[in-house]
């Protein structure tokens, strides 16, 4: 039985002529809300929702079997996003921080009144935009025992989804500086060895208690359970640039949940490797995505990106085929090579025109699908 996926996908609200984020996300849902999908074969449970601030907004797909109807649900999702923002005089780009200097505008509810005032200006500068991956799994013992072994490969979506090289409207030097400003927030990243469902709810509630979070719904991990939904959420990626890359993102996450859950009931050991190792290799993953090295966990030593991919590939080869995914995914990152990734596609343009708007307007163009782009 092939796992079911679903993918999350948070976007910038930007100015159709400027290109800055707009903060229109309260004026986007209420049109969003009066439009329901009339698409056939859309699942109900795909959505168009707020996000933290108010300059963002996310899409998520209802639960695929296949990647051709999690294709379909992805420009769905991005169509009705982008059709309420044009109501509302704005227009969404797939960028994982926003090019252009912004001021981001916290949205309102009691929960982010509460995040903003014990963060302060972590919060206020907060504004990333993430590709979240949902894969089923049987059980949270499946689930836990499946993040113990993928944690290791977390890294390497990062590298190859990096798309946000721009901040306060200058280049970071980061293809993902979206993973810097996360690193702020003091439950994100990669995770300890668990071992088992019991000891991840212990550490889960150990975190809540010291009141540096508010709930279970601020662990921010790569890989995590969901709080609401059979699966595990993972959450390394940026924001795809373009549909192809996020059906690569979902693709590679089953075949690495199928991969783990199997070597799991076979009792094969997850790897031990230290959390600090993959802080490392996170943190060289943001820096560098597939341009340059990536920190290869085995050796825990610098190896160029795509001797690492291919390492991940072959890993997950034999998953991705009994689910019909390879031939997809060695096209998809095939393409990523030739093309380069949404940090490169956003630098290329701004080498091309010298303007920052211009490379929101080519995401602008890109997460809209447009035939003439």
């Amino acid at each position: 039985m092939v796992r079911t996926l679903g993918v999350e996908e948070e976007m910038l609200l930007v100015d159709i002529r400027n290109g800055r984020p707009r903060s229109v996300s309260g004026r986007l849902l209420v049109r969003a809300a009066h439009h329901p999908p009339e698409v056939a074969g859309v699942g109900v449970h795909g959505a168009v929702e707020g996000e933290f601030q108010q300059q963002q907004i996310e899409t998520h797909t209802a639960p695929a079997a296949d990647l051709s109807t999690l294709r379909c649900e992805l420009r769905h999702w991005r169509g009705e996003a982008v059709a309420a923002a044009r109501a509302a005089g704005s227009n969404v780009a797939a960028l994982g921080t926003s090019p252009l200097p912004v001021n981001p505008i916290v949205a309102k509810s009691t929960r982010y009144a509460w995040i903003e005032d014990r963060y302060q200006l972590t919060s206020r500068e907060h504004l990333v935009c993430g590709c979240h991956v949902h894969v089923s799994v049987e059980s949270d013992e499946e689930g836990v025992g499946v993040i113990d072994r993928i944690r290791v490969w977390m890294p390497v979506l990062l590298a190859l989804s990096a798309n946000s090289p721009f901040w306060r409207g200058q280049d970071s030097g980061y293809a993902s500086y979206r993973s810097q400003v996360l690193s702020r927030w003091p439950s994100w990243g990669p995770t300890d060895y668990f071992g088992s469902a019991e000891a991840y709810h212990r550490r889960v509630r150990e975190m809540v208690l010291t009141s540096v979070i508010l709930d279970e719904g601020m662990v921010y991990f790569d890989a995590r359970l969901a709080a609401h939904y059979p699966t595990v959420e993972l959450r390394a990626a940026d924001v795809c640039f373009t549909v192809e890359e996020a059906i690569v993102m979902a693709a590679l996450s089953r075949a690495l949940v199928e991969t783990a859950a199997a070597e799991w009931a076979s009792g094969v050991a997850a790897p031990q490797v230290s959390t600090l190792l993959l802080r490392m290799a996170t943190w060289q993953a943001g820096r560098e995505g597939i341009e340059g090295n990536l920190v290869d966990w085995r050796s825990g030593r610098p190896r160029p990106c795509w001797s690492v991919v291919d390492s991940l590939v072959e890993h997950v080869g034999p998953a991705l085929a009994d689910a019909g995914d390879l031939e997809v995914v060695q096209d998809g990152l095939a393409r990523l090579r030739e093309e380069g990734n949404g940090a490169m596609r956003q630098r290329a343009m701004l080498e091309k025109t010298g303007q920052l708007v211009d490379v929101v307007a080519e995401a602008v163009r890109e997460t809209a699908d447009r035939p003439d782009r």
